[in-house]
């Protein structure tokens, strides 16, 4: 974390006050962090590709293996846990307007979908004022533990839901029950069902992520029971 918290120390002012500028908190949204967002999505997960491609054995794993290895090392709940390491909800209730609540505004840092853009807009803005390899090279000192665990343990919570319902005679059906966000930055929001019941809710920047994550839900739920 340090290499990264090196580079967003010396983003120029007018970079951090975009970094950490909610789209509800300027007139202008180009003024927030959206765009950020989008461009150190690219680069988070070209970042992560880069260091695994050569770690992993080609007979072994394959395209479909390392999208799911990368996919969990920089899933929505990996972005929101590097970027609590980051103090991101800090740095973000410390930048909310005077106008904005403090409640508001501690509402919101504390979202996934939140933390998790602003995690990569910190990525973005950094890949503009310092470069490619000094980011990437911070990516992946960040996102160290996240990866080293998509790799020890990888995770298909659809997969995992799936054998567990097997067990009881029942299958899951997905269904998408939302589309927010401009057509370069959308989120989708999907509910896991079984017989009707809603087991599981999540949402991401594909239909997939966010399946995975109504799975990952479902299944804790179910765990519990």
């Amino acid at each position: 974390m340090k290499l990264l918290n090196e580079l967003l120390d010396e983003l120029p002012e007018e970079l951090q006050r975009q970094v950490f500028t909610h789209a509800s908190w300027s007139e202008r949204s180009s003024d927030s962090y959206t765009r950020l967002a989008f461009l150190g999505d690219s680069v988070l997960a070209l970042a992560v590709t880069t260091h695994l491609y050569p770690r992993l054995e080609a007979e072994r794993f394959g395209a479909g293996r390392l999208t799911k290895i990368r996919a969990q090392a920089v899933s929505g709940a990996s972005c929101r846990i590097v970027a609590e390491r980051l103090e991101v909800p800090r740095r973000l209730q410390a930048a909310a307007p005077a106008g904005v609540e403090a409640n508001a505004a501690a509402a919101l840092v504390e979202t996934e979908r939140v933390l998790a853009s602003v995690i990569e807009a910190v990525i973005g803005a950094c890949y503009l004022d310092a470069g490619y390899e000094r980011t990437s090279a911070a990516v992946v000192e960040a996102f160290g533990p996240e990866i080293e665990q998509a790799l020890e343990h990888p995770l298909d919570f659809k997969s995992a839901l799936q054998e567990l319902l097997a067990r009881r005679g029942a299958e899951v059906s997905y269904e998408i029950t939302g589309e927010t966000g401009a057509p370069h930055d959308r989120t989708f929001a999907v509910v896991a069902k079984v017989d009707g019941r809603i087991l599981g809710e999540g949402s991401g920047r594909s239909k997939k992520h966010a399946e995975q994550e109504a799975a990952r839900e479902a299944v804790d739920g179910l765990a519990s029971e």
